[in-house]
């Protein structure tokens, strides 16, 4: 028997922390709660989770300072939830180590849907998954090299480091200004149309391969593989 995974969640929000955690368990998860960050702290200690959903808005120890200390001492993922949402402070939630962010009041679909890309960008980034080929693409991260049809494909590092980052969500969308704050430094002169530049750039080198990074009219982009 395949043992669940395990999601610590964190707010103390009492009808919001049990909502999330309604959600989790209707996806077969398994749920800890606690409803400040020195209970998070506690259990972070005694039991053995896969992963964190954490408010910022919290009295005492808030989200930032809370997932500050777990990045001290741990790589568990970190998804956190605000009703901040200027990019200021996502970017300082990004920076001190988050995974993700969801930006309140949210859809508890979209939540799940950022939780299993979390999940999954930890699972395909272990070191068992150096080589990854999808159909005529390979991606070879030892050596940072893409592949087209055996051809080697000349990236630059931000090329690379957006590939990989959109195959790790695959089929999750991802906004033009989340796609800037996750790979694009906070003082670079940066515009939405940055990242469509590097976007058309990337597609055109990946050739037949550019199909797999599809555009979502009116939100972003999204990495998705051939059925």
């Amino acid at each position: 028997m395949m043992q669940q995974t395990r999601v610590l969640v964190v707010d103390d929000e009492k009808e919001l922390l049990q909502l999330v955690a309604t959600y989790l368990l209707n996806e077969s998860y398994e749920v800890l709660k606690a409803s400040d960050g020195y209970e998070a702290l506690h259990l972070l200690e005694t039991e053995s989770i896969d992963l964190v959903i954490l408010d910022i808005m919290m009295e005492g120890i808030d989200g930032f300072e809370l997932c500050k200390r777990i990045r001290a001492t741990s790589s568990i993922p970190v998804v956190m939830l605000t009703a901040k949402s200027s990019e200021e402070d996502r970017i300082r939630g990004l920076k001190l180590g988050a995974d993700d962010y969801v930006v309140k009041p949210f859809s508890p679909r979209e939540l799940m849907a950022r939780v299993e890309a979390v999940l999954r960008r930890m699972k395909v980034g272990q070191p068992d998954e150096q080589e990854i080929r999808i159909n005529e693409l390979l991606i070879d991260k030892n050596g940072r090299k893409v592949f087209v049809e055996n051809e080697v494909t000349t990236l630059t590092k931000k090329e690379y480091d957006l590939l990989v980052f959109l195959y790790e969500s695959k089929g999750q969308v991802f906004t033009r200004d989340h796609l800037l704050m996750r790979l694009w430094d906070a003082d670079h002169n940066k515009t939405a149309r940055t990242v469509d530049t590097h976007i058309k750039t990337l597609r055109l080198k990946l050739k037949t391969a550019g199909r797999f990074i599809q555009t979502v009219w009116g939100v972003g982009y999204k990495f998705e593989e051939p059925s």
